[in-house]
């Protein structure tokens, strides 16, 4: 018992220490995070079914008050964290008195001024500090087999490795990992709120949570700067919705006020069905989004504002933040572009042959006019290739994406085309209500806000993939994005999912666009979270599997997908050309993707210091890969969730169930964290403090 009272201890009473001189501290100007729950009354009026105007009116606090960022942000390690906790706790009291007085009422049109007043650069505009970096920072040769229990573990204390050994013998046990929520409300019942609350603590939350609120999570990140990684923070706060409720809303706000209108050439997978409509089916590693209202909607990008804040001051320009499209508009809205996304591909393929993104086709404006030919002098027809985007290579895009992303245009006008045979202009969305349509630019707008949040902040903000039936949207959207911020180095980037079919033609036809149109490209690759989602969805709709055969398959689509980005990298490096105009993360826990990717960098001459390539795993694992990328000069980073302990019970649960689908990988860490505990016994280091002196690239 005294024993283990003593490895308790360290955990109480470790004081968590960057030996970096001068090394900052998250202090001064950060939000306090406020928890949203929604009310009964709330939730009952969540019907949109039939909307009123009353029903589009939202509440929301603009924070128009000049955000405080002090140049006190950044304190020496001689300063305590306890007192950045309270400056950070009186800063709160401050702003929180003042946000009151300043409380607008939004109904369905945002001023202008009111827009322009929200966020503006003036109030933005700020002067990041400078790392203080030592002379000397550590190094370590990387072992490529990923078999050093020193390099994966000593940035933990001896307590952390019993509770993270602990947390995967549980995470091992099937029965317990199948009703791991169930226990887990029964747990909160028996035990009370703060008997819970602590066993948490000390077992999943600890492992999986980096802390509470931005306050809380300090220690974590200077511990991960100083061992070399870098955060992706996410506030990870999530509904504890039914089954029941999770459908009801997602089939109400996925359907128009005007009715699921089906017209000649419609797609089924663009529409919802009811049967699919809980997102979270057979999805553990993805985070699900339903839509409320807009004011709901207001508070995510407000959420993700905060994350942005929290994490700009612990990186110098190294931060991300991810966030999901579907937290900040309507899902209907994105089915419907997704839809007439890929309507106009047809359209395409149809009147030129070939198959896939317009600018594939190489087909220039005369090319069109061409095929127009036999509709004489059609006026129609003029007007519509007057707002063709296109350079001296071709045609871009059919439709001015710009105009929809910065001027506020009008779905339901835009997306028209001539028909071929009549020169009829005919319609590839149905007919969008102006609420919708102003729902819509409300979206627009708000990653419009929290992008230029990041591009002010010198933080990066990764565009989270979703289900395939939102995914043409998104990512169209995300490289307006980019094209739009993306000018000076890479502020955005979007997601691929490698187990999808069309994944390396995508990144390839992104890659040609920002290219073509001169932005940083920034791609974040993963295997992907819907597969088995996907599989059922277009199994019971009719259409056909977007999913990879195989697992290898993934694997291969992965490795060449991410070759042909290097590919690229290093053209662009033999050119004299700048190399960050592609900037990939390798967002994997596979360890022989991490070896593939590693090797090749040595094959074509990409070194870690040309920070082109980054890795990125999960806080609580795979361990034994992101630290020692980190201690060995390779961008690596940690997916650092937080949030209350009662709210992130959802995100937990799904960390259980993944660990589950992945126990080989469990079985290493596993034994590497034995390997690492006897060697401590052994050497009678039970107390060790960790302590770095690395420094992230």
């Amino acid at each position: 018992m005294a024993f283990l009272r003593s490895i308790c201890a360290q955990r109480t009473n470790l004081v968590y220490s960057c030996s970096v001189s001068g090394s900052s501290s998250l202090c001064a100007g950060k939000r306090q995070f406020g928890s949203y729950k929604p009310t009964a009354g709330v939730a009952a009026s969540s019907s949109s079914s039939n909307w009123s105007n009353n029903e589009l009116k939202y509440s929301t606090v603009f924070n128009q008050r000049q955000r405080v960022f002090p140049q006190t942000l950044f304190a020496s390690t001689t300063n305590s964290i306890n007192d950045h906790r309270q400056y950070l706790q009186q800063q709160r009291g401050v702003h929180t008195n003042a946000s009151k007085s300043q409380t607008v009422t939004a109904t369905q049109t945002i001023s202008d001024e009111q827009k322009s007043s929200v966020y503006s650069k003036s109030q933005l505009r700020r002067t990041p500090p400078t790392p203080n970096v030592p002379e000397n920072p550590q190094r370590d040769p990387l072992d490529v087999g990923f078999n050093d229990p020193v390099a994966a573990f000593k940035s933990k204390t001896t307590w952390e490795l019993v509770r993270a050994y602990l947390v995967y013998m549980i995470c091992s046990s099937e029965k317990l990992v199948e009703h791991n929520m169930k226990l887990m409300k029964v747990a909160n019942t028996i035990l009370g709120e703060k008997l819970f609350t602590a066993l948490m603590k000390a077992t999943f939350y600890g492992h999986f949570v980096a802390g509470e609120d931005q306050i809380k999570i300090i220690p974590t990140l200077e511990r991960l700067r100083s061992f070399g990684v870098k955060p992706i923070l996410d506030y990870s706060v999530e509904e504890d919705l039914s089954q029941e409720e999770a459908e009801k809303r997602e089939v109400e706000s996925s359907v128009s006020s005007a009715g699921d209108v089906k017209e000649d050439g419609a797609m089924p997978q663009y529409h919802v069905d009811k049967s699919f409509a809980d997102r979270r089916y057979k999805v553990n590693s993805a985070r699900t989004y339903f839509y409320l209202n807009e004011a709901t909607c207001e508070r995510n990008m407000e959420t993700f504002i905060k994350c942005l804040e929290a994490v700009s001051g612990a990186t110098f320009g190294t931060g991300i933040t991810a966030i999901k499209l579907t937290a900040l508009g309507r899902p209907q809205l994105l089915l419907q572009l997704s839809e007439v996304i890929m309507r106009t591909r047809k359209y395409m393929e149809d009147m030129v042959g070939g198959q896939g993104n317009v600018l594939t086709h190489h087909k220039t404006i005369k090319d069109l006019e061409k095929y127009y030919a036999s509709l004489g002098d059609n006026k129609n027809v003029k007007d519509f290739l007057k707002n063709v985007t296109s350079d001296k290579e071709g045609i871009l895009h059919l439709f001015p994406w710009s105009g929809i992303v910065d001027e506020d245009s009008q779905l339901s006008d835009t997306f028209r085309v001539p028909d071929p045979k009549t020169g009829q202009m005919r319609r590839l969305i149905s007919q969008i209500p102006p609420k919708e349509e102003e729902m819509f630019r409300n979206m627009i707008r708000r990653l419009n806000t929290i992008v230029k949040t990041a591009a002010e902040l010198d933080v990066r903000i990764m565009i989270d993939a979703e289900q395939t039936y939102f995914q043409p949207a998104i990512s169209r959207i995300t490289l307006e994005m980019m094209r739009k911020y993306n000018k000076d180095k890479a502020i955005v980037f979007n997601t691929y999912q490698c187990y999808l079919r069309e994944a390396f033609r995508e990144v390839n036809t992104d890659l040609e666009q920002a290219k073509r149109q001169d932005f940083y490209f920034g791609a974040k690759l993963v295997r992907g979270a819907y597969m088995e989602q996907e599989r059922a969805r277009a199994q019971a709709l009719g259409y056909p599997d977007p999913v990879n055969p195989s697992y290898e398959a993934t694997t291969e689509m992965y490795h060449k997908t991410l070759t042909e980005c290097l590919r690229r990298i290093k053209i662009l490096k033999d050119n004299g050309e700048d190399a960050k105009k592609i900037g990939i993360m390798v967002a994997s826990h596979n360890e022989d993707t991490v070896r593939y990717a590693i090797e090749k960098m040595k094959e074509i001459g990409i070194s870690p210091e040309d920070k082109v390539i980054c890795f990125g795993q999960l806080l609580g694992m795979c361990d034994y890969i992101t630290f020692p990328l980190g201690q060995a000069g390779y961008s690596a980073y940690k997916y650092i969730p937080y949030g209350p302990v009662q709210e992130v019970l959802p995100y937990l649960s799904r960390r259980a169930q993944e660990n589950k689908g992945v126990l080989k990988k469990i079985q290493k860490e596993k034994r590497l964290l034995l390997a690492e505990i006897r060697r401590r016994l052994m050497r009678g280091q039970l107390f060790y403090k960790p302590k770095g002196n690395y420094v992230p690239i």
